[in-house]
């Protein structure tokens, strides 16, 4: 099938196709023309593709995993290898929520300062003077 039909039965463009391409998730064969020609199989690998994306790993990531989901039919490889990667993101995501509270927590006691200051300013300001 050509670019624009693999478009369409996987939802994306043709642009989205070619980029996929360049980075080596997709293949095309050019044998006799010069239109790419696709296997319906990249219409799976476009959703697997996807279905990567949307658990938030990488284009670079992706590339590294979805050979093992053509090569084992079981999915087992590219189950484990994908569920490190998402251990890995897991962990970096509670060291950055540490931190961010970690932070939040610095700020509030900041403006408790600030306003506790600002509030003794104030009171100082109002008394008459002798």
């Amino acid at each position: 099938m050509r670019i624009g039909d693999l478009a369409s039965k996987a939802g994306v463009t043709p642009r989205t196709i070619r980029y996929y391409e360049s980075l080596g998730l997709l293949r095309s064969n050019r044998a006799g023309s010069s239109y790419r020609q696709y296997d319906v199989a990249e219409v799976a690998r476009l959703r697997k593709i996807d279905a990567l994306k949307r658990l938030g790993l990488s284009l670079g990531e992706i590339a590294s995993v979805i050979e093992l989901h053509s090569q084992d039919p079981s999915g087992v490889k590219g189950r484990r290898k994908v569920l490190g990667m998402l251990d890995a993101q897991l962990r970096e995501t509670e060291e950055k929520i540490t931190a961010l509270e970690q932070f939040r927590n610095e700020l509030k006691a900041s403006i408790k300062r600030m306003q506790g200051g600002s509030a003794e300013a104030t009171v100082k300001r109002s008394r008459p003077r002798e």
